[in-house]
């Protein structure tokens, strides 16, 4: 890994703009329906003139404000400093400490890792991925736009919808009142699709693990590829009763904050996959730590949204799986990430190909 041109780098400033995207499918959760979604789009500068980008989902407006005053803050503390991600994350951590690295803080500090990740790749002239070690050049990708809380009807025409995105899986959201509605929803998403093409079952925290054990036995007669946040997201203790219990694999790790969160979940034996969220596992350097647990534990790791970040960490991660597929930058970005033979492919543009469109920003609500 040559990071050798972070030695030419020297932290500038950063800006930070948040903008809300209307979603291409209106999404029904367990816990609500969106219909548009916060980003934060961050710039980083250094007294070179490379400017590192990284954005981020930041959930809601009051989010992506206290992100982009945290982003603020810790960029005043390392402001003179060579751009030295690896080296900066924990002397950023140690500042925080007292706070807490955690929600909006990790967030903060993980989306200031990857714009300064960026920044060093542009400045060497190779993509993200190349200079972290990638060994290939595609992630087999799943739709995860879609397929939310619905009518079976209307669920059945939305999956055909998805289908035109060429990718070869999809996400479904379960957690409708009885396990025949789940399993009517998972029937009337199949009706549509190709035969065996796989389907994920996201339950984003629903369940009890009792409910859990019921609806995942079904599940296991079902076939779905697996079995996503059943239950509350740190309740190791009965993510690993299920993960015992079920032939559905069991994922979590969207709320892994830092890897450390990952390597105890993998100690209780919480689950079968791990799909860590960039900006709470700690961006490139908290990711690339995250990979090298999983790698070691011989866990296979997907991700969660963001992919035209995630696809680089995939691709030097050594039991890359799947990359969860939204198009919510389309609406920022210069050039959308590529699809393609139902992979999302590597850009071939220095540090992460990424550029804010200046029309198309013109168009979005500000927060």
């Amino acid at each position: 890994m040559d990071l050798s041109s972070a030695a030419r780098l020297t932290i500038r400033d950063a800006t930070c703009r948040g903008v809300r995207v209307p979603l291409t499918f209106a999404l029904g959760t367990s816990a609500a329906i969106v219909r548009q979604v916060p980003l934060l789009l961050v710039d980083l500068t250094t007294e070179e003139g490379v400017v590192g980008r990284a954005y981020l989902f930041a959930y809601t407006d009051a989010g992506a404000r206290s992100i982009a005053d945290l982003i603020g803050e810790a960029v005043a503390g390392v402001r003179g400093q060579p751009c030295a991600p690896a080296v900066l994350a924990p002397l950023l951590g140690r500042r925080w400490r007292l706070l807490g690295v955690a929600g909006p803080v990790r967030m903060a500090l993980s989306i200031l890792d990857i714009a300064m990740w960026d920044a060093v790749a542009v400045a060497a002239g190779r993509p993200l991925a190349t200079l972290l070690g990638a060994g290939r050049g595609a992630i087999p990708a799943y739709d995860s736009r879609g397929l939310g809380l619905m009518e079976a009807a209307r669920l059945a025409d939305e999956a055909e919808r998805l289908c035109a995105s060429g990718l070869g899986a999809v996400k479904l959201r379960l957690g409708y009142p009885t396990l025949a509605e789940d399993l009517a929803a998972l029937a009337a998403v199949r009706s549509r699709l190709p035969p065996g093409m796989p389907v994920m079952v996201d339950y984003n925290q629903a369940l009890t693990v009792a409910e859990a054990l019921e609806r995942g036995r079904a599940l296991d007669q079902a076939g779905v590829a697996w079995l996503e946040e059943p239950i509350r997201h740190d309740d190791y203790r009965g993510a690993a009763r299920l993960a015992a219990a079920l032939a559905v694999p069991v994922q979590i790790g969207e709320n892994f904050n830092g890897p450390a969160a990952l390597s105890d979940a993998l100690a209780a034996g919480a689950c079968d996959h791990v799909m860590p969220d960039v900006a709470r596992i700690g961006g490139v350097t908290g990711w690339m730590q995250a990979a090298g647990i999983a790698a070691a534990a011989g866990i296979e790791m997907s991700s969660h949204l963001m992919p035209e970040l995630s696809v680089h960490l995939l691709a030097a991660s050594p039991t890359a799986h799947w990359l969860e597929y939204v198009d919510w930058a389309d609406a920022v970005l210069e050039q959308p990430l590529e699809i393609r033979d139902g992979a999302a492919r590597v850009p071939d543009r220095p540090g992460l190909g990424i550029a804010w469109s200046a029309e198309k920003l013109r168009r979005l609500a500000t927060i």
